[in-house]
């Protein structure tokens, strides 16, 4: 028993040995192999910036020499090329488009008309026409259908969709006065039959021939009130030769465009057709052009593109006459863009004057019985967009150029008209060509200098 005690104690003891010993050898490592001054003295130290740190904020700034060596590594690699911003496409401002017409007032010699198209103004023109009421074309025209039953529907359609519709209106618009008793045909209709020129398409109606005056001043006068009072426009007639030789002109789409109209037919000193004078009510004749010349003048310094819409040549001639072709090259200088003629009752040659077209008489349109070749003329005015400056309004005269003309056939037959279509067409055609010299017409009628 004493000897278990003895053992058990001696085990205790060598384990107590071991664990200081152990603890020793720990302690060492620990202090680096440092003495103990060494390691309490560590330890001190140690203990020191324990307290310094918990004493201090923290800082995350590199050491001097760590920040160089940053920068040297940084500035040995190459810096990464920026992508390149995508351009941006350039916007180029449209000029505002000034129209030099804004202002403008309309009155009794300026309208204003649209246009189908901004760019574009359609005109056409028609020949002779006569609604009076002891002529056949009256008679064949039932009240339910007017002027549809004597005009063709697609030729009538036609007439109504271009932007300006202008025809010769050759009589007066009365119920009243008397015929001229030393004149061998005269004409008249009642004034309710005004309506018809609507139905045509109608914007303009020339009085500027020979039979206006038939009935006289009376007969006259009461053409002028019933065309103005049915809101028609007129030219080439008037109360007086201001009025009369007035051009009408048409504000469309910021283009001006103008329309003289005259006559020379009653080639003598005493006409039955009485000319306007600055007192006397009449038609603005030009049998002398030298005043139609002036106007001419006077009107393209005033609009964008000018049409002198002229009664002259012989009855019943396919060729022009002397006068025609001394007359239409004074016009063409003066300033005429366009020149339309009519009063042969047959069709005429198309020609040039220059650069000027020349379409020397468009026939009978509706005005009888009798079978005979005829025409709508067709032409288009483009619009021209000089450069402006700054926002000054563009000047007149600059703003508007022929684009094309047409001829398209017709035929007056049975107190009507109508298209011609076919070989009918394709003959009227040929005839054209083989009359107007100098001209080129295609297929479809459009016509240009050769």
């Amino acid at each position: 028993m004493e000897f278990r005690r003895v053992i058990l104690i001696f085990v205790l003891t060598l384990s107590a040995v071991v664990l200081l010993g152990l603890g020793a050898l720990a302690a060492y490592h620990f202090t680096g192999g440092m003495g103990r001054e060494e390691a309490a003295s560590a330890t001190d130290m140690e203990t020191e910036e324990e307290e310094q740190s918990a004493a201090s904020p923290v800082s995350f700034e590199p050491a001097p020499a760590a920040e160089e060596s940053a920068a040297a590594e940084a500035s040995t690699e190459p810096e990464p090329e920026p992508e390149p911003e995508p351009e941006e496409p350039e916007i180029v401002e449209e000029p505002e488009e000034i129209d030099p017409y804004a202002e403008v007032e309309e009155d009794f010699f300026i309208r204003r008309a649209p246009a189908a198209d901004p760019d574009v103004v359609t005109m056409a023109f028609a020949g002779d026409i006569l609604f009076d009421k002891s002529y056949a074309i009256q008679a064949r025209m039932p009240a339910e259908n007017g002027i549809a039953s004597v005009v063709g529907s697609s030729l009538l359609e036609e007439m109504n969709r271009v932007d300006l519709m202008v025809i010769n209106n050759e009589f007066p618009y009365t119920d009243r006065g008397a015929p001229q008793a030393d004149k061998a045909f005269t004409f008249h209709a009642h004034p309710r039959t005004v309506r018809q020129l609507k139905d045509m398409g109608a914007d303009l109606v020339s009085l500027a021939n020979n039979h206006t005056f038939d009935y006289g001043e009376e007969g006259f006068l009461d053409t002028l009130d019933t065309l103005d009072r049915a809101g028609v426009p007129r030219v080439g007639a008037g109360r007086d030769i201001d009025e009369a030789s007035h051009p009408m002109y048409f504000l469309v789409d910021g283009m001006k465009i103008g329309v003289i109209a005259a006559t020379q037919i009653e080639r003598h000193a005493s006409p039955n057709t009485r000319g306007a004078t600055e007192t006397l009510p009449g038609v603005f004749r030009c049998l002398d052009d030298t005043k139609l010349c002036e106007k001419v003048r006077e009107a393209r310094a005033e609009c964008d593109f000018l049409i002198v819409f002229i009664h002259w040549g012989t009855e019943n001639e396919t060729q022009p006459d002397w006068l025609q072709v001394q007359q239409a090259p004074e016009i063409a200088a003066a300033g005429a863009d366009l020149i339309i003629g009519g009063h042969s009752h047959c069709l005429q040659p198309l020609g040039y004057s220059g650069d000027v077209p020349v379409v020397y008489s468009l026939g009978n349109f509706l005005f009888n019985s009798k079978t005979l070749d005829t025409v709508l003329i067709e032409c288009e005015i483009e619009r021209v967009d000089p450069a402006q400056d700054g926002d000054e309004p563009i000047p007149p005269g600059s703003r508007a150029k022929l684009k094309s003309l047409r001829f398209m056939p017709c035929i007056q037959s049975g107190c009507s008209v109508r298209f011609a279509e076919g070989a009918e067409a394709d003959r009227i055609l040929q005839f054209m060509r083989g009359i107007s010299k100098g001209v080129a017409i295609d297929e479809e009628g459009y016509f240009t200098k050769e």
